[in-house]
């Protein structure tokens, strides 16, 4: 498993073919990703841009422990979590979630797990930037 905070851009679909150059061929059934981008909306407003935070540490520590927990809980052979702070634009990919396993009920259920908890609990701050000011994200959206 493995987890990266990057403050500049990726491209998510080019990391995921380098790192699944890692897990040996045959071994997995099933990879299941998610890649997050930057909405231009949020509560009924426009949003140009945005910044996102972290605390050095306690984040990327939390990333490895949902990691951890969710390979303890699913027979997975891997994941991978890249996740973008700084200053984004829309459109711009966020994170990258991606999990293997041999098979895809393993793969889809640890995915979803590690998205819904990284929304919901990681140690990130956002703050929007509108056409008339700027405003934190007090919550994240709730998983469907």
């Amino acid at each position: 498993m493995h987890i990266e905070i990057r403050g500049e851009a990726f491209e998510p679909y080019q990391e995921l073919q380098n790192y699944q150059q890692r897990i040996a061929e045959g071994q997995y059934g099933a990879t299941a990703v998610f890649v997050g981008t930057m909405r231009d909306m949020n509560e009924g407003d426009d949003v140009q841009g945005m910044s996102l935070e972290h605390y050095p540490g306690m984040t990327e520590n939390y990333l490895l422990a949902i990691s951890r927990q969710a390979a303890q809980q699913w027979s997975l052979l891997d994941s991978l979590i890249i996740h973008r702070v700084g200053d984004l634009l829309p459109n711009d990919p966020i994170v990258l979630v991606a999990v293997w396993s041999a098979h895809r009920k393993d793969a889809f259920d640890a995915s979803r797990y590690l998205m819904e908890e990284l929304k919901s609990s990681a140690p990130f701050w956002k703050k929007e930037f509108l056409a008339e000011g700027s405003r934190w994200v007090e919550h994240n959206t709730p998983g469907q």
